[in-house]
């Protein structure tokens, strides 16, 4: 592809990544405090979070299938938009474990869809030779998206409630859902979209058995898992233990978190595009790693609003810089197999089987332990990210 996409499909593209942003994250953030509020253990908090984005893990990889042989990726974005709508409806009617639990369910069943999807759509239209560039811009809108949609809640939140946070969510949903129907449906490439031969239309989609045989993806899966075992659960703890310790009203404060966080990851995302655009993304995601231990230590000696600002720029900057150069490593490594989606699904069922693990891993050993050892341990992860992605660099620097 040697021209830009056109405008017509570019904006509702952007648009999607603005207002999707509570299909990835959605009321996540919020749901600890929400729940502290009324009574609940931090344990019983994070299984709650924990089975819902079990259920998710065990979905993503089959949806990344799917979509790759979908010839109507805008689906694959409109569902994820009715999950959002329901699982903020349902937290809001009970509040017992099971309803909770089903809302987080439907959460994490958008989050499962929502960046194979986008991605697919992403590679449709602007081909192999266009992704980076026009990823890192859609990832730049997602995290304004997050921002403001953050923000936003923050400010409801504190006025009028946690009732008003939910809403905006599935507002945010409605708006997304509306904006991918906006995207010319023929401007979207189906083979492109997941990775086909380009110069050869005929080509089959490899055998699904790639996957297991792609060492460059097997590593990057590992070390993603290990990285959000301790990443995960660092920003709910930490928003329990200053609301905990009566440092910072709830949602206010949870807002606050995440504003920073997302600002940050605005200008990280375009900066990780250049980056790879000159070399690759082995070195990206290798810097992403090291910031997990510098938090985790931050963490452990400062709570509340003293801490807010160093550590979401930290988790802002390796957040950021993942969530370019994972989609594009992925789709790098895989392209000419028909199976880009599929890989997308897989890589993030294996990180969600770290990330899955983390509230409930970190929610019981604060109980245990206190929140400050847990800090600790849970930055230690990022650690062994990094000594996995220095021992198999052989394998993935030239990607």
């Amino acid at each position: 592809m040697t021209s830009r996409p056109s405008t017509t499909r570019i904006w509702p593209l952007f648009a999607v990544n603005f207002f999707m942003a509570d299909m990835q994250s959605g009321i996540g953030p919020f749901v600890g405090v929400f729940l502290q509020e009324r009574g609940w253990a931090s344990g019983l908090i994070g299984t709650a979070m924990t089975i819902g984005n079990i259920a998710g893990m065990l979905i993503t990889t089959p949806i990344g299938g799917f979509i790759d042989a979908s010839r109507n990726k805008r689906m694959w974005v409109v569902i994820p938009g009715i999950c959002v709508v329901a699982a903020s409806a349902i937290i809001l009617v009970s509040q017992t474990f099971w309803a909770v639990t089903f809302s987080q369910i439907a959460q994490s069943l958008a989050s499962a869809a929502i960046v194979p999807a986008v991605t697919g759509i992403t590679l449709g239209i602007a081909r192999q030779k266009g992704f980076n560039a026009l990823n890192g811009r859609n990832q730049a809108f997602n995290h304004a998206g997050n921002m403001v949609g953050a923000a936003l809640s923050g400010y409801l939140g504190y006025k009028f409630g946690y009732v008003a946070v939910f809403v905006l969510a599935a507002v945010f949903g409605a708006i997304a859902i509306a904006c991918v129907k906006m995207i010319p449906a023929k401007s979207i490439d189906d083979r492109a979209a997941r990775g086909s031969k380009e110069d050869d239309s005929k080509a089959p989609p490899d055998g699904m058995s790639v996957l297991l045989k792609h060492r460059p993806l097997l590593v990057l899966a590992l070390a993603l898992a290990l990285f959000h075992l301790g990443n995960a659960a660092i920003v709910p703890l930490y928003g329990l233990a200053a609301v905990a310790e009566g440092q910072a009203n709830g949602p206010s404060f949870v807002a606050t978190t995440v504003v920073i966080a997302q600002g940050v990851m605005i200008v990280t995302s375009l900066i990780a595009m250049q980056v790879a655009g000159k070399r690759n993304y082995w070195p990206v995601i290798l810097v992403s790693f090291m910031f997990l231990p510098v938090r985790g230590v931050l963490a452990f000696f400062v709570t509340g609003w003293w801490g807010v600002v160093p550590m979401q720029v930290l988790d802002g900057i390796g957040t950021g810089l993942q969530t370019v150069a994972v989609p594009g490593m992925i789709a790098r490594s895989l392209n000419g197999t028909g199976r880009i989606n599929l890989g997308q699904g897989a890589v993030i069922t294996v990180q969600g089987v770290g990330a899955s693990l983390s509230p409930a891993l970190g929610g019981w050993i604060a109980q245990w332990i206190g929140y400050g050892p847990t800090f600790l341990l849970l930055g230690g992860f990022g650690l062994a990210s990094i000594v996995l992605w220095l021992t198999f660099g052989a394998a993935v620097k030239k990607y």
